[in-house]
């Protein structure tokens, strides 16, 4: 890999169009900035020129300029074919005069900061909401912006829309020399997306071809890294949840309604872990838990609430697991039912009970029959449960992956059946059964080397789930 280029050697891009094209959305969806600029449904919200950069190793590789739009295209074409022509200037000649002369500083003002950026950089991308049809106005903009001479790659934006009017603006752009086109989705990125657009801009500016290579290696590392990220953060937490256990007491037992609140008050434990997982995968994917386009997040207004510990859906996630219920019922939380609350004497209903979580391991079922016999129970959280919970937060994950950071609908995702999932979810379940015996994993980090070795397998299990699908 080539050295990270200084911040002299910054390769100047500005980012152009019509008002309300995308190009603020574009911008952080590129550098996975949120907060960047202001994007709105509002026309004209970018009023100022403003600048944003993608750093490889600290050092800025690509500087970006995010420009007014281009609000009255059509006139300002008319003057600079008029008032500003002269039989002795190109097209680049009649921009600068134009930026010499009152009409920049008046009526032209917000044209004038994109033309003066427009002399400035290596090069624009263009970015055209796919989904308008083609009107004089943009005809005018394509002639305005070749008239700087800068290499200038079209981005066809919001080309997922149903509305897109894409062969359209194809037939447009290459009627006005520019045949160098990418697609994109500032709210829901292709895969790929991102390189593929450095790649074809590398096609425009042959002697930066190395540097955008290096962008694109530098995507790829880093969407890479998010995926690592990720997975270790969901192995951590089913880790903590398989170890996850709370001792009551007889009385509580004997006593439904004082049961069914320590059930909930337990419940209410995983739930606080799972919540904290998913909002870590927000961090990891550039994004906040108190984004307004997030809110209401499933797992902060109780959906996930319900879904996780909801019978019926227990009962399809046990199905879908294979493995039996490891300790416990469709409920989710149980109360030592390693014994099912039977007497020790009743040999084959406790047999039937024992051999359903023999997945568990020996050392537990010992260690809860002796509770048993001392009048103390564990609650803890099925397989089920697991795999309810990883199902979810790999669904997050890879929905995370695929959205934009200018996306402005609410967050919706759920599990969704996806029968592909299982068999490595349920590997992934299997891994994490060492921590049953082993109440101390409960503790995020802890420092026995099993528990770390557990903790890769499991990752290294759900890693590839959460590649990217074309």
């Amino acid at each position: 890999m080539t050295p990270a280029p200084s911040a002299a050697d910054a390769l100047a891009i500005a980012v152009v169009g019509h008002t309300n094209a995308g190009k603020t959305s574009l911008l952080r969806t590129l550098t996975r900035k949120r907060r960047f600029g202001e994007v709105s449904d509002r026309p004209g919200t970018t009023r100022h020129v403003e600048v944003v950069e993608l750093r490889i190793d600290g050092a800025p590789a690509l500087r970006f300029f995010d420009t007014p739009g281009l609000e009255d295209s059509v006139a300002l074409w008319d003057y600079l074919q008029g008032s500003t022509a002269d039989a002795g200037m190109d097209r680049p000649a009649r921009v600068r005069a134009f930026l010499q002369g009152p009409e920049a500083r008046g009526s032209f003002e917000q044209e004038a900061k994109v033309l003066r950026k427009m002399l400035e950089v290596d090069a624009a991308f263009y970015v055209i909401d796919s989904r308008e049809p083609v009107l004089p106005k943009h005809r005018a903009e394509i002639e305005i912006l070749n008239s700087c001479a800068r290499p200038v790659m079209p981005v066809l934006n919001f080309v997922r829309d149903t509305a897109s009017r894409l062969p359209e603006w194809q037939e447009v752009l290459a009627g006005g020399g520019l045949h160098a086109q990418v697609r994109f989705d500032a709210v829901a990125p292709f895969v790929g997306a991102e390189q593929q657009l450095y790649q074809d801009l590398a096609t425009l500016l042959p002697g930066q071809r190395a540097r955008l290579q290096q962008v694109g290696q530098h995507l790829l590392q880093e969407a890479g890294g998010r995926r690592d990220a990720a997975s270790r953060a969901i192995a951590e937490l089913l880790l903590r949840l398989a170890a996850l256990r709370r001792e009551i007491g007889e009385v509580v037992y004997a006593e439904a309604s004082a049961r069914a609140r320590a059930e909930q008050d337990f419940q209410q434990l995983a739930l606080v872990l799972v919540r904290g997982c998913a909002d870590q995968l927000l961090q990891i994917h550039g994004f906040a838990d108190d984004d307004v386009r997030l809110a209401t997040l499933p797992w902060q207004d109780g959906r996930w609430d319900s879904d996780l510990f909801h019978p019926e859906a227990l009962r399809q996630a046990g199905r879908r697991l294979g493995m039996g219920a490891a300790v416990g019922a469709s409920v989710g939380v149980v109360a030592d039912l390693a014994v099912g609350g039977l007497s020790l004497g009743a040999g084959a209903a406790l047999g039937g009970a024992l051999g359903s979580i023999v997945s568990q391991g020996w050392r537990q079922i010992g260690g809860k029959l002796l509770n048993q016999l001392s009048g103390v129970r564990e609650l803890t959280l099925d397989n089920a449960l697991l795999f309810l919970v990883a199902l979810q937060l790999v669904g997050l994950a890879r929905t995370l992956e695929q959205r934009g950071h200018a996306a402005l609908a609410q967050l919706e995702q759920a599990a969704a059946p996806d029968a592909a999932l299982d068999a490595p979810l349920r590997r992934a379940v299997q891994a994490v059964q060492p921590a049953r015996s082993r109440p101390d994993w409960e503790k995020p980090g802890s420092g026995s080397d099993r528990r770390q070795r557990v903790l890769a397998e499991t990752a290294a299990l759900l890693r590839p789930l959460l590649e990217p699908t074309r």
